[in-house]
């Protein structure tokens, strides 16, 4: 497909998006110098929320958020947790999908913090994670350096927006590989 010398920059990256949106997520996400970016482009492509993006860095036998800031504070996951979702993805090394997360076992305790400074609502259970996207974030020698996390949140799963779908989860692999070449990803 030809782009004609009149069109502008916005159909531009609009047709690149189109034909090519793996490349744009790679190019996107390898310019990132810091997990808050990273997390902020990821709330874009997913149409998301800041508040409804985790990062997790392996730190020998534990996994430590990167982001959000309140979650770095609030503690850590370890990796041999049997009901955290997050420790199950770095040890199984697959991405899954949840559209109907409430009834997946899972470590809420993360839910219940409080993310103020990304401006999550106040409203009783508007916070609740109704759908749930993970995937391990790779180097390039295959070893497992993270964890990334894609939720929407909302009171019930309707109020929570729309299912996450197959693409998405391929772009989220995507991503995570991307996420897995940036060096604030290896713990010093």
């Amino acid at each position: 497909m030809a782009i004609s010398a009149s069109a502008g920059a916005g159909s531009a990256a609009a047709v690149a998006r189109t034909l090519a949106p793996h490349a744009v997520i790679e190019e996107n996400l390898e310019r990132c110098t810091s997990a808050q970016q990273v997390c902020a482009e990821l709330s874009r492509i997913f149409n998301v929320g800041v508040t409804e993006v985790a990062l997790m860095r392996v730190e020998g036998d534990i996994l430590n958020f990167l982001f959000p800031a309140e979650l770095q504070a609030a503690g850590f996951v370890p990796l041999s947790s049997s009901k955290s979702v997050a420790a199950r993805t770095a040890s199984t090394r697959k991405v899954e999908l949840f559209n109907n997360f409430m009834i997946v076992q899972h470590a809420n305790v993360f839910e219940t913090i409080k993310l103020s400074t990304l401006g999550q609502s106040n409203a009783p259970g508007a916070n609740t994670i109704q759908k749930l996207m993970t995937a391990p974030v790779t180097d390039s020698h295959h070893n497992v350096v993270g964890v990334v996390q894609v939720c929407r949140k909302g009171l019930t799963p309707t109020d929570s927006g729309s299912d996450f779908t197959l693409n998405d989860l391929q772009n989220l692999e995507i991503a995570s590989r991307a996420v897995g070449g940036l060096s604030f990803m290896h713990a010093v």
